[in-house]
């Protein structure tokens, strides 16, 4: 233990009481969490900062939607400003709805975000009756919301830190809560070792597979990456965790003068300043916040999530008893 999360512990203890009694009313039926008519998935994690959740409920989204269901998204829509619910669509202001919103909306499903998931997801079905399954990112501390279905992310780089609550450490819930959820999915990197599913798809892994490059000005063009080899490349990340993008764009064979941000980041003219760069590297949680910044110089790499085959088998499985009960 360091000497600043000794000096926090106390406050961490007092954290870890608080977060043990809120969970305790909404189970005790004292806090009201609101059921829905259809079934409800939460991806989260117990950590603060960034795990994956993004990508994986992005892969999860689009399974459910080749087997014949029609999913809808809610998420809190963080660093965004907007003051009640609403719908999220392709081309809206990140700084009105946040990021990760704008991701999902290109998924061409229907998008809510609001502090109150709940409520967001009363009116995406409001406004979308078809909808027969909800996706909540980013969900698993928001209780009021009641899920079918709990799926924790851990990052295999970070795991959980020391192990200790906020503010000492990067818990938001005690690791018991692990054992509570329905599946745990560890994001390992693409090289590791494949680890078989257990418990039926309860417990496994996934990995990031990266996509072709393409340009924030024009999206039809996709980019080589040996053409930037010996050339000036900068690469920005406002992410949970940048070391993985950068990590990711090594072993690619990339070169590049890393620029961290915090994550969320908003970015003005200044953070992409590089003159005499080649090209300018980036995320697709930094794209949709620099479309108005960026020159032909700019790009971005999408990811997707390879998920376990049985983890989705376990997810369909629970929706679909959910419909059937």
């Amino acid at each position: 233990m360091t000497l600043l999360a000794a000096l926090l512990w106390p406050l961490s203890l007092v954290y870890g009481v608080v977060v043990a009694a809120r969970r305790a009313l909404f189970r005790g039926g004292w806090l009201r969490a609101e059921r829905l008519p259809v079934p409800v998935v939460i991806v989260g994690n117990i950590t603060a900062g960034g795990a994956g959740k993004t990508p994986l409920t992005c892969a999860l989204a689009e399974a459910l939607r080749e087997r014949g269901m029609n999913p809808g998204i809610v998420s809190r829509g963080y660093g965004g400003n907007a003051a009640t619910e609403r719908e999220v669509t392709i081309g809206d202001d990140p700084r009105t709805v946040g990021d990760e919103p704008l991701i999902f909306a290109a998924l061409r499903l229907p998008v809510w975000i609001g502090r109150d998931r709940a409520a967001a997801a009363r009116g995406l079905l409001a406004a979308h009756p078809g909808c027969d399954v909800i996706l909540a990112d980013d969900g698993l501390q928001h209780y009021r919301l009641a899920r079918t279905m709990e799926i924790a992310v851990i990052d295999a780089d970070r795991e959980l830190g020391n192990g200790l609550m906020l503010p000492a450490g990067p818990l938001r819930e005690p690791v018991s809560r692990l054992q509570s959820v329905d599946a745990v999915v560890r994001l390992v990197a693409p090289d590791a070792p494949i680890v078989p599913a257990e418990r039926e798809g309860r417990a496994t892994q996934m990995h990031h597979v990266a996509l072709p490059w393409r340009n924030l000005v024009d999206a039809a063009r996709l980019a080589d990456p040996a053409s930037w080899h010996g050339q000036s490349v900068h690469a920005v990340c406002g992410t949970g965790n940048p070391a993985r993008f950068f990590a990711m764009l090594r072993a690619m064979g990339i070169t590049a003068y890393e620029h961290p941000f915090p994550d969320h980041h908003y970015y003005a003219p200044a953070d992409l300043a590089f003159p005499g760069a080649a090209a300018i590297l980036m995320t697709q949680k930094d794209a949709v916040k620099c479309g108005g910044l960026a020159d032909a110089r700019c790009w971005y790499l999408p990811v997707r999530a390879q998920l376990d085959p049985a983890l989705t088998a376990f997810v369909e499985e629970t929706i679909r008893g959910f419909k059937a009960a």
